[in-house]
């Protein structure tokens, strides 16, 4: 299985991230489950990737070319491709994963999330969407996503495309990971 996480290329204020990271790339580890990100050396991108290879797991990383400077591009990854442009990113990252996880992030992180989300609304996948709200990191959003559905604007079952947690024993059994 290949787990794509989007996050940010920033090192998060907030110490929690870091637990996060472990213990998800813990369990990617012990159950042999492939990381695909943004291929970054830095921020959590960074941590993420460098905790699941310290493990002696499998990370492949997708990055523009415009951004192997700003991002420092990682260089000890198991696979590195670089894409013109952030929409091949996004449709490569796509394309190598079964599921994708949500971490804190910025704009950045929200595109891919909404694109991704957009994507199985209108049919394109059905590959399982997982927001990790660390501390709370996404209440706002998810109550925005409320408001915009008790309005008439997103529907009931579009609201539902994605699965909302703060626990990675909740994540695993909503993807079926057994340790």
């Amino acid at each position: 299985m290949k787990i794509c996480i989007f996050c940010g290329a920033s090192q998060s204020l907030d110490s929690e991230v870091d637990k996060y990271v472990h213990e998800v790339m813990d369990g990617f580890y012990e159950n042999q489950i492939e990381l695909v990100y943004g291929g970054a050396g830095i921020g959590i991108m960074g941590n993420l990737a460098n905790r699941l290879m310290n493990l002696g797991g499998r990370v492949t990383g997708v990055i523009p070319r415009r951004l192997m400077k700003s991002e420092i591009a990682h260089a000890g990854l198991s696979e590195l491709h670089i894409v013109p442009d952030m929409h091949e990113r996004k449709k490569m990252m796509y394309d190598l994963s079964d599921a994708f996880l949500i971490f804190p992030g910025g704009m950045g992180t929200l595109d891919e999330l909404f694109e991704i989300l957009t994507w199985k609304q209108l049919g394109m996948h059905n590959k399982p969407i997982v927001l990790l709200n660390i501390n709370h990191y996404f209440d706002h959003l998810i109550s925005f996503l409320d408001v915009a559905q008790s309005r008439g604007l997103i529907k009931e079952k579009d609201r539902s495309l994605m699965f909302v947690s703060d626990s990675w024993i909740e994540i695993k059994e909503h993807l079926g990971i057994s340790k």
